[in-house]
């Protein structure tokens, strides 16, 4: 990066805001003007690369042209103000669901389809995708290049960070309180020492919300024709989602093959020896890491089908399921899009 640009971070004060300055902090990101923008927390410091700044108020801010700005407030906010900032002349990256299923909004991992930024030719609106879809779809491309994924299944077991500060402090007091004013209020059912088979609402079709965005979202991104059924499964963790993944391929690739093809992708690291109990965990390799984990890789032959299972864990916090992402969009405007 030979330039800074000014940068204004919506929701700075947030979990997934503070992970997108730890970022910025940690791979250098060109900043020539830092803008933390709020609402409750006006006036708090904000700390980046040692210099204190006051969060400014969301609904004074002017946006300016060339300038990038994160969205990390949840949808009703980035309906309210994101295509306003568009219209200003600035690049918005939305962390939301609300704009990534438009016809006219590029939905982007940077390392599966970061094309499209080069081919932007004005201020954008560019939506990043759900946790539990950006680390599955970095684990499956390598491989539906190779041999073409028919149909996928899928199991998540997202941990409570991925609904926010309170979702975790409800785990919190379920699991070293009793009384009776620790009772669910974030989640439909008792969180603590339980698994809820449930992530966000149910939907006609009887699958939930959730479960459809890894459907809509790996349809945008990476392929339309894969046939897809999930269930998304909300655990007792704090950070790091993890997910079974069973697929059927166009051809037969043997289990080393996988390993060679996720060993030589960036962004992932192959954690799989069966004989040495070795395999990602959240705990292990969910904090505070970039990287998405592959272990307990099989390859079948059945019925002249070759079924490939994984296991794949991530910080859906930090990692590619949120702030890594958003991060990197910014890194590819900045060096190969419309802000080089």
């Amino acid at each position: 990066m030979n330039r800074g640009v000014s940068l204004a971070l919506v929701g700075a004060s947030g979990v997934v805001g503070s992970k997108i300055i730890k970022l910025l902090e940690k791979r250098t990101f060109p900043i020539t003007q830092f803008i933390p923008l709020g609402d409750s927390t006006v006036g708090s410091l904000i700390q980046l690369n040692n210099k204190q700044y006051k969060v400014e108020s969301l609904k004074n801010f002017h946006p300016e042209k060339k300038q990038l700005i994160i969205f990390s407030a949840g949808s009703s906010i980035a309906e309210k103000y994101a295509r306003e900032f568009v219209d200003a002349g600035s690049f918005v990256i939305d962390l939301s669901s609300n704009f990534r299923y438009e016809d006219d909004v590029p939905l982007i991992i940077p390392e599966i389809n970061g094309d499209i930024l080069k081919g932007l030719s004005k201020p954008s609106l560019i939506a990043n995708p759900n946790c539990s879809t950006a680390q599955l779809l970095m684990a499956l491309k390598p491989i539906h290049d190779k041999a073409q994924i028919k149909f996928l299944n899928i199991a998540t077991y997202q941990a409570v960070s991925g609904t926010g500060k309170a979702a975790l402090e409800e785990l919190h007091n379920q699991t070293y309180f009793k009384d009776s004013e620790n009772q669910s209020q974030i989640y439909p059912k008792q969180i603590a020492f339980n698994v809820i088979p449930q992530c966000d609402v149910f939907l006609d079709n009887n699958f939930t919300k959730e479960e459809m965005k890894l459907t809509w979202e790996t349809h945008k991104i990476l392929d339309p024709n894969i046939q897809i059924q999930a269930t998304c499964v909300r655990v007792p963790v704090l950070n790091g989602h993890s997910e079974a993944v069973f697929f059927r391929v166009s051809k037969e690739i043997s289990r080393e093959e996988i390993i060679k093809i996720l060993e030589k992708t960036p962004g992932l690291k192959v954690l799989d020896d069966p004989k040495k109990g070795e395999y990602p965990t959240p705990v292990e390799n969910a904090i505070d890491t970039e990287d998405v984990y592959v272990g307990r890789i099989r390859s079948q032959n059945i019925d002249d089908d070759c079924w490939i299972s994984m296991w794949i864990v991530a910080d859906n916090v930090y990692g590619k399921g949120a702030a890594l992402n958003a991060v990197q969009i910014c890194e590819e405007l900045l060096n190969r899009g419309p802000l080089k």
